[in-house]
């Protein structure tokens, strides 16, 4: 026992160093068993090897922890139990350093009081941070909870998909709070209190075919900031579905004087609301208090394509995003992005990526491209600069693109600058080349004003799943930070192809390449199941090709970075962010024809929920998931999530530390600092 444990710790500090829950994965079952073996409870039972009789009192002689194998034994869980205490208090994984003060003048162009929170992101500028200095280290620990609120929402209704989360930031208007909940209330509360003071619960139409059920805000007009009115709404699509219209019920305000909330819904409308009591604006969509976003929109299928995120709301405009079915078929809707005039709803322009020149308002009865790229995150603005910067997806399915068209191959998995006025393009920026990852852009892009060799520099900070933090000119879409073009591995599926390079950073975040030492498990077996799983699987680094092999795909879709985007600071600035390490299995199933389940294992999906990943009209369909051990545990080793500090100026990550503890999620309520991933994003 004793050769065994010691052999064990020598290999596993030449594997991991000491790096405490790699090493408490190889070296934890063994200590215990050594601990058991070498206790009172079995060392008092047993002889000394090759003692056959008494001692001269007449005593058997007995083996014993101070003695012989007993002494070894103890030795080795000695040393075991020092390199286990050694690995405790240290933190292999950290980065220490000290971020850039504050400047002279704050940079950007909020003039939001300091207590305000009007947009998702705080501003148009989407940089998620606040003014506010009350809190500091100083006091932050004795913070107590004022108040705390119950929406009343609860999964698993009829007709929930399984990814129905809560989402929301919630606004910060005067003297209230408006948030949205996954099932489409929007609620107003005190804030000072938490006292609901109305709530708004539109009426849905039922049979959705629902991915994601989800709201992750509101958007808000302020009062008197529109200019001229566009003229009356254009005539809808006859492929319009019918949905219910919001000033058929409840209360209606014919003129919202306070300015608008404007809520997305579960089955394609954006409805317009009065701040004050809930009321639908009835002066908004031609008297119906909404636009209907089905309007000219391809393959009609509600709860399919609708905006999970809030919309951007300028002067003079509102401009609508939406998501769509991944990886269920390559008949999906359009990825149009549209901008309507912000008190009628007319349409001012569309800007679709599969047609990207026709911008102006699309003709009576004509339709929308097909399954072109969509935009499901939050976009940012620059009203003086007249863009709009909109974070790209890639087209369905994710994981095979061998029938992309040149524009989709343009625009898929950038972040896109268009013109606030017209809708054209104004410049594109492609993090991913022929995405086949699912590396959508999912983060909201962060405006900020940068000092760059004493001038100042318009920039955009652009988080991407695959880890880079692209800083841009978002004047032209230019690198401001060193952008280099890497070798990627090839070798697609079938009728597909690969990218020979793609875009990386000098501001990087990706994580290093995976080996065999990287697996991990709760003991040595699962651990040992993750190595065997690890070289069972297609794996050359980032941008693995998916395959029927089944490739490993590290960052996985989950993304470094995702929807909660990173904060940075006008002032000092510098970005904070949670970057997240999660691997996933990406793998091709051949599919036999256009209407056979190849991956959903549970026969066809309930009600009208749709058949997630099978891809039909496709020649693949795709069985994803995450990489993990048999007793459900990440085959990666911890830590899974940091918080870090970044320097955006000198594009240099100066801090990064494990992100919280596992206290929460244990079964024993012990606060252990693995770093867990956090897709919710800073403030």
């Amino acid at each position: 026992m004793a050769t065994l444990l010691v052999g064990t710790l020598a290999w596993a500090l030449w594997e991991v160093g000491l790096d405490w829950w790699p090493l408490a994965a190889r070296l934890g079952f063994l200590f215990l068993l050594g601990v058991y073996v070498g206790g009172p409870w079995t060392v008092h039972s047993l002889r000394v090897a090759g003692a056959t009789g008494h001692d001269g009192a007449g005593k058997q002689r007995r083996a014993s922890w101070k003695q012989g194998g007993g002494l070894a034994l103890s030795a080795a869980l000695a040393v075991s139990a020092a390199a286990m205490l050694a690995s405790w208090t240290r933190d292999m994984h950290a980065i220490e350093g000290v971020l850039p003060v504050g400047q002279s003048q704050p940079s950007g162009t909020s003039i939001l009081p300091a207590g305000e929170w009007h947009a998702y992101g705080r501003t148009g500028y989407g940089q998620r941070f606040s003014p506010l200095t009350q809190i500091t280290p100083a006091n932050v620990s004795k913070l107590k909870m004022a108040w705390q609120v119950r929406t009343g929402d609860m999964r698993g209704q009829p007709g929930d998909p399984e990814e129905t989360t809560n989402e929301v930031t919630p606004l910060k208007v005067g003297d209230r709070l408006y948030l949205c909940n996954p099932h489409q209330s929007v609620i107003a509360l005190d804030a000072t209190t938490g006292a609901e003071v109305w709530r708004y619960a539109p009426e849905i139409k039922g049979a959705l075919a629902l991915q994601h059920l989800t709201c992750r805000g509101l958007s808000y007009q302020p009062p008197n900031t529109s200019a001229d009115n566009a003229a009356a709404v254009p005539t809808a699509s006859p492929s319009e579905p019918p949905l219910p219209v919001a000033t058929a019920r409840g209360a209606v305000s014919e003129v919202c004087a306070h300015g608008k909330l404007f809520m997305p819904t579960a089955e394609g409308r954006l409805i317009a609301l009065n701040p004050d009591n809930g009321a639908v604006c009835s002066a908004f969509g031609d008297g119906k208090g909404q636009i209907n976003l089905w309007a000219h929109m391809p393959n009609p299928r509600p709860g399919s394509y609708y905006s999970t995120s809030p919309v951007v709301v300028t002067r003079k405009l509102v401009i609508v995003g939406g998501t769509v079915l991944d990886n269920v078929s390559t008949h999906e809707q359009s990825g149009v992005i549209r901008a309507f005039d912000v008190d009628t709803g007319a349409l001012v322009w569309n800007w679709d990526s599969g047609n990207p020149q026709a911008t102006a308002p699309i003709a009576p009865g004509e339709s929308y491209t097909v399954n072109s790229p969509n935009s499901w995150s939050i976009s940012s603005v620059d009203e003086a600069l007249g863009m709009v910067y909109v974070p790209m997806g890639n087209q369905p399915p994710d994981q095979w693109g061998g029938r992309r068209s040149a524009a989709v191959e343009k625009y898929s998995s950038s972040v896109v600058a268009l013109d606030l006025a017209t809708g054209q393009v104004r410049w594109v920026f492609q993090t991913v080349h022929h995405d086949l990852w699912d590396y959508d852009v999912p983060s909201q892009p962060g405006l900020i004003d940068l000092t760059i060799n004493g001038a100042t520099v318009p920039a955009l900070v652009q988080p991407t799943k695959q880890g880079e933090l692209f800083v841009l000119d978002r004047r032209t879409g230019k690198p401001i930070n060193p952008v280099s073009e890497v070798a990627a591995p090839q070798g697609a599926a079938t009728g597909d192809r690969t990218a020979p390079t793609q875009p990386k950073t000098a501001l990087s975040f990706d994580p290093p390449r995976l080996s065999g030492r990287d697996m991990w498990g709760a003991t040595m077996f699962d651990q040992l199941a993750c190595r065997i799983a690890f070289h069972r699987l297609r794996y050359e680094g980032r941008f693995t090709p998916p395959s029927t092999q089944g490739s490993l795909i590290y960052p996985g879709n989950f993304g470094v970075f995702n929807w909660g985007s990173v904060a940075v600071d006008p002032q000092r600035q510098v970005a904070f962010t949670t970057p997240t390490y999660l691997a996933f299995v990406s793998k091709l199933v051949p599919r036999p024809n256009d209407e056979a389940l190849v991956v959903q294992t549970e026969g066809p999906p309930r009600g009208a929920l749709p058949a997630l990943n099978e891809n039909f009209g496709a020649p693949f369909a795709v069985a994803l998931s995450p990489f993990t051990s048999p007793l459900g545990f990440p085959c990666t080793a911890p830590p899974w999530g940091y918080v870090a500090g970044a320097d955006l100026a000198s594009g240099r990550i100066v801090w990064k530390h494990r992100n919280g503890t596992v206290r929460d999620l244990a079964p024993i309520p012990l606060p252990f600092r693995m770093g867990v991933p956090n897709i919710g994003g800073p403030s």
